[in-house]
């Protein structure tokens, strides 16, 4: 069976930084794209970053240079380096992945908490 359970979120104040991740029950070569989304309170879920199978990374262009999206093959993992959080970060965030492997289809974990507050 195919998870990703996401870790890391937290209730942190403006201007630190965060580190989440998100680990695969499975190989995540499997996934040929795997990305981080965020949804707010009362907003629709939105696209923070992605990353293929060859380590090409794809941002939304408002967080570019604040958050930065890596993946660790040998550990299953793929993980959000996001700093100098805004009030506006506040969301809960989301990995996914996508796979043509059986079982083919689109992944999603349970999300993670993060919020920013002073």
């Amino acid at each position: 069976q195919v998870q990703l359970v996401e870790s890391g979120g937290g209730s942190v104040e403006p201007g630190v930084s965060l580190r989440l991740s998100c680990t695969a029950s499975v190989s995540i070569a499997r996934f040929y794209v795997m990305g981080w989304y965020r949804q707010a309170p009362g907003k629709l879920r939105e696209l923070v970053a992605t990353i293929d199978t060859a380590g090409n990374t794809k941002y939304t262009d408002s967080l570019k240079g604040r958050f930065t999206v890596s993946k660790d093959n040998a550990k299953n993992t793929m993980d959000l380096q996001a700093d100098n959080l805004r009030a506006e970060d506040t969301a809960v965030y989301y990995c996914n992945g996508k796979t043509v492997v059986a079982p083919a289809g689109i992944y999603w974990g349970q999300g993670t908490q993060v919020t920013v507050s002073s």
